[in-house]
C-alpha cells in the first residue's frame, strides 16, 4: 500500500505544479512577447539600419559611433538631460524635506495642504503643460503681467533658449513634487516619538532635532525621492515634446526626445534604439553609484 499511496502523492504532486503552470502561463507568455523579445530585439535593432519598411541591415557599431563622434543633436540632448536632471532633482528633494516637515506638523487645514500639494501629480501632465503654455505666454501670459505689475520686463519663456529649459523645469518641479512630498511624510511617520523626546532631554533644540535625529533617520526614503527623481529626470519626454518640441535651437532637446524624433519621425529605428541602450547605461551608471554611495549618508535603523 505504501508505494501505491507515495506514487498517489507524486501524481497529485505533478497535477497541482501543472494546474500552477496553466495559471502562470499567460502572464509569463505575456512577459515574453510583450517585454522581454521588444528588450531583445531592439537591442539587435541598435547594431543595424531600418527604416520600418525594409529588412534590418547589419550595420555593427556604426550607430552608436555616430552618436559619440558626429552628432550634435545627441551631445545636445546629452547635456540638455544632465542640465534638467540636475534642475530638477536638487529641487525636488530639497523643497519635498522642507514641505514634508511643515505638513508632518501640527497646523490647521494640513489634510487639506496635502491634498492641494499632492492634486498636480495626479493631474494629466499634457492638460497641465497647456495651461503652463499660458501662463509662461510672453504677450498675454499671467506670470510676465505680473512682472509688468512690479516694473520688471518678463522674458520670452518658451521662445528664448536662455529660459525654456528652466521654464521646463519650474513646470515639472511643481508637478512632481507632491509624490515626493507623500513619500517623506510617510518617512517621516515612521520616526519613533522616542528619538525626539530623548533629544529633548539631551536639551537639543527644534533645529538640532531636524539636523540630527530628523534627516538621518529620513536619509532612506530621501534615497528612494532621489533615485526615482533621477530616473524620471532621464526619461523626461512629455513636457518638453507639448511645451516646446525640442526648440529653440534645440534647448529643451532631451534623449528621450531625441529617441522618439529619430525612430518616429524620421524612420532611423537602428539609431533610435541605440539612443536607448546609451539612456540605459546612462541610468544604470547613475543608480548604481548612487546605491554605492548611499553609504556615506543614508542611515538604516538596526535590525533594517
Amino acid at each position: 500500500m505504501r508505494p501505491r499511496h507515495g506514487a498517489t502523492l507524486r501524481g497529485l504532486r505533478r497535477q497541482e505544479e501543472l494546474t500552477a503552470w496553466l495559471f502562470v502561463a499567460p502572464v509569463a507568455l505575456g512577459i515574453l512577447i510583450w517585454q522581454v523579445y521588444p528588450v531583445l530585439y531592439s537591442l539587435y535593432v541598435s547594431f543595424t539600419a531600418w527604416n520600418f519598411v525594409s529588412a534590418p541591415r547589419w550595420t555593427g557599431l556604426q550607430n552608436y559611433t555616430q552618436l559619440f563622434a558626429s552628432d550634435q543633436f545627441f551631445s545636445a540632448a546629452l547635456r540638455n538631460s544632465a542640465v534638467y536632471a540636475v534642475g530638477t532633482v536638487v529641487p525636488t528633494v530639497v523643497l519635498g524635506v522642507l514641505f514634508a516637515v511643515i505638513l508632518n506638523s501640527r497646523i490647521r487645514g494640513r489634510a487639506i495642504y496635502r491634498t492641494l500639494y499632492f492634486l498636480p501629480n495626479v493631474t494629466p501632465i499634457v492638460s497641465i503643460a497647456i495651461v503652463w503654455a499660458w501662463m509662461y505666454d510672453s504677450n498675454f501670459g499671467i506670470l510676465n503681467f505680473l512682472l509688468k505689475l512690479i516694473g520688471i520686463a518678463g522674458p520670452r519663456w518658451l521662445g528664448s533658449s536662455d529660459w525654456a529649459m528652466t521654464s521646463l523645469i519650474i513646470m515639472d518641479v511643481w508637478h512632481g513634487l507632491g509624490f515626493s512630498i507623500i513619500l517623506l511624510l510617510a518617512g517621516l511617520q515612521s520616526i519613533g516619538a522616542e528619538y525626539y523626546e530623548a533629544a529633548t532631554i539631551d536639551g537639543a533644540d527644534a533645529f538640532e532635532q531636524f539636523w540630527h535625529v530628523t534627516l538621518p533617520l529620513l536619509s532612506p526614503m530621501t534615497f528612494l525621492v532621489l533615485i526615482l527623481a533621477l530616473i524620471n529626470a532621464f526619461q523626461v519626454f512629455d513636457s518638453p515634446y507639448v511645451l516646446t518640441q525640442g526648440g529653440p535651437a534645440n534647448a529643451t532637446l532631451t534623449l528621450v526626445l531625441y529617441l522618439y524624433n529619430q525612430g518616429f519621425a524620421d524612420l532611423h529605428m537602428g539609431l533610435a534604439s541605440a539612443v536607448a541602450y546609451c539612456l540605459f547605461v546612462i541610468i544604470l551608471v547613475l543608480t548604481g553609484l548612487s546605491f554605492y554611495l548611499q553609504k556615506l549618508w543614508v542611515f538604516y535603523e538596526e535590525g533594517q
